[in-house]
């Protein structure tokens, strides 16, 4: 019997195999970049979930301050109403005839006088510790100006730093612009401008008698208040030098750019080192050890920001305060974090703050 060839067919057991190794290809490949755009999505929401966590934990602490002052504030309100109920109930009975039978009036009477003497002088105390605190200097204008916001100056060694730069002459871009193409007196009258130095003029007040300080307006480069005196530590001199850094300020107009590293490196020069370090500004900053221009981006900005933290004196405590800039919605939490990991406090004060 003759043997019958087989013919050979088109499509053939390797042909298919080579087909389904491309669908398997093709399979994957859609896998992997789905994937990837998953991963993509989980980071950004970590991301924003993080800023959120930090931000409610920022509420919630600021809750517990503000509880924690009215209970402080109720306090000593109700220790005030009782030492003056004390000091008319004493006064009543001081004004009381004695009769003739009791024995040793005049040393009665004297006693009950020196005990109203002394109630009187410590509701006067408390009155003045209430409405001025550990005042240097007196601080111009009407009204209670010792506000609860838990915030202490204190230390042997304090430090001031102001931000002097365009920023600090309105709270909008659009309105920075405007103002900065302005005149001096224009520029130098802003009203966030203002704040910022009133808000030095408070600090001031509250520095003690026998501590040290140097104040630095700062953008590109650093700047001591009172000319001459960079690198040194200055004494009160009874509040009179203090009031002569302030006064300084109204020669001071807002221009540049903000760099944070600069005037850092400012403050690790001083010696002895600073004991607390009181941050004035309103925003990330926008330039590192070299000046630069041009647009600079959020991620830019946090690390010049880390930059300069890193430069700053380590061990110190670090108090903020933020005047917030539109436009600058991560400043909050970075300095935040900043103030909580050097044990300092920090604020955004209102407008009508201080």
């Amino acid at each position: 019997m003759a043997r019958h060839s087989r013919r050979p067919t088109t499509f053939s057991l390797s042909f298919i195999d080579a087909m389904s190794c491309g669908l398997g290809a093709v399979i994957l490949l859609f896998m992997i970049i789905n994937h990837a755009s998953e991963v993509r999505a989980v980071d950004a929401n970590r991301d924003v979930a993080d800023e959120v966590s930090a931000l409610e934990a920022e509420v919630i602490e600021r809750q517990q301050r503000v509880a924690s002052l009215r209970d402080t504030l109720d306090a000593t309100r109700e220790q005030d109403r009782a030492a003056r109920e004390r000091a008319e109930r004493l006064a009543a009975a001081a004004d009381e005839p004695v009769p003739e039978a009791d024995t040793g009036p005049d040393e009665r009477i004297a006693a009950l006088k020196q005990e109203l003497q002394s109630l009187e002088s410590r509701v006067e105390q408390m009155r003045e510790q209430a409405d001025s605190g550990d005042a240097t200097r007196a601080r111009a204008g009407q009204g209670d100006r010792q506000y609860l916001t838990g915030l202490k100056v204190g230390g042997k060694h304090v430090l001031i730093l102001l931000d002097a730069s365009a920023s600090m002459l309105d709270d909008d871009i659009v309105n920075v612009i405007r103002r900065r193409n302005m005149d001096e007196a224009a520029r130098r009258s802003a009203p966030k401008w203002r704040r910022a130095r009133a808000a030095v003029d408070w600090l001031t007040t509250q520095v003690p008698a026998q501590s040290r300080f140097q104040l630095y307006t700062f953008a590109e480069q650093p700047k001591a208040a009172l000319s001459g005196t960079d690198g040194q530590w200055l004494g009160t001199d009874g509040g009179a030098r203090l009031t002569a850094a302030v006064r300084a300020l109204d020669g001071v107009i807002p221009a540049g750019g903000t760099s944070l590293r600069n005037v850092a490196d400012a403050a690790a020069r001083l010696s002895p080192r600073p004991d607390n370090i009181y941050l004035i500004t309103d925003g990330l900053p926008t330039q590192g050890r070299e000046s630069r221009r041009g647009t600079v981006s959020g991620s830019q900005r946090l690390d010049f920001y880390r930059e300069g933290v890193n430069a700053l004196p380590s061990g110190v405590p670090v108090n903020i305060l933020l005047l917030p800039m539109e436009g600058d919605p991560l400043a909050s939490s970075a300095f935040w974090q900043l103030a909580q990991a050097r044990g300092g406090a920090f604020i955004t004060p209102s407008e009508a703050w201080p």
